[in-house]
């Protein structure tokens, strides 16, 4: 269909067939579309994540390797994740493993014990996604403290029952974040906002606004 358009494809057209691809798992048509988009524009590190993303998902570390190799000659850099919450007009700031906020102990407490509740509720850990060849378990742990869940578990401890959160963040949010929200805004009873770089999540009672498609 792409092919046969009366008009030259643009970079949004080609991000979101990559995106589709990445939810279906479709590697070889995901190869294709991020050729178009290195073309268009090949400093933008989001298209070698999301490849990157789908071949790790695949189990092709050898693609994962050359993805993060042409990155490194090209000197094209990731942004590192950052998620935020406002609370009482002052904002508090994580990134993934954040351990120098003055609740951190608190906030990670906390994120073990809905990790269990979680667990127990059907969650399973999306480790497919890990950009690195470790043990399951290392993975899960990896996974476990990324920062939008750092922001979203502060939030809860530090505001009243029942009060929603809302939670920004500067990349997209992963598939294991995007899942494990959607456990803890039923577990505990709140509408959880997040903000990421390509739209708006409103979740509640387990379920997303974007009915996992973003």
């Amino acid at each position: 269909m792409i092919d046969q358009m009366p008009m030259k494809p643009d970079k949004f057209l080609w991000a979101s067939l990559l995106g589709g691809c990445r939810i279906h798992g479709n590697l070889a048509l995901a190869k294709r579309a991020a050729e178009a988009l290195f073309e268009l524009e090949p400093e933008n590190a989001a298209t070698y994540v999301t490849l990157a993303n789908i071949s790790a998902t695949a189990g092709k570390w050898g693609e994962v390797a050359k993805i993060r190799k042409t990155m490194d000659d090209k000197e094209v850099v990731k942004k590192p994740g950052l998620s935020w919450i406002e609370i009482k007009r002052k904002v508090h700031v994580f990134v993934v493993g954040d351990l120098s906020h003055p609740r951190s102990k608190e906030i990670n407490d906390f994120l073990g014990d809905l990790s269990k509740r979680m667990k127990e509720e059907g969650y399973v850990p999306q480790t497919k996604n890990v950009l690195h060849d470790v043990e399951e378990e290392q993975k899960e742990q990896n996974l476990s403290y990324h920062s939008e869940k750092l922001a979203v578990a502060f939030g809860i401890i530090a505001t009243p029952p029942g009060m929603a959160i809302k939670v920004f963040k500067n990349l997209r949010t992963c598939v294991d974040c995007h899942m494990a929200i959607k456990f803890i805004s039923k577990i505990v009873g709140r509408k959880i906002i997040v903000r990421d770089s390509n739209r708006f999540h409103c979740f509640e009672d387990g379920r997303c606004s974007c009915k996992d498609y973003w």
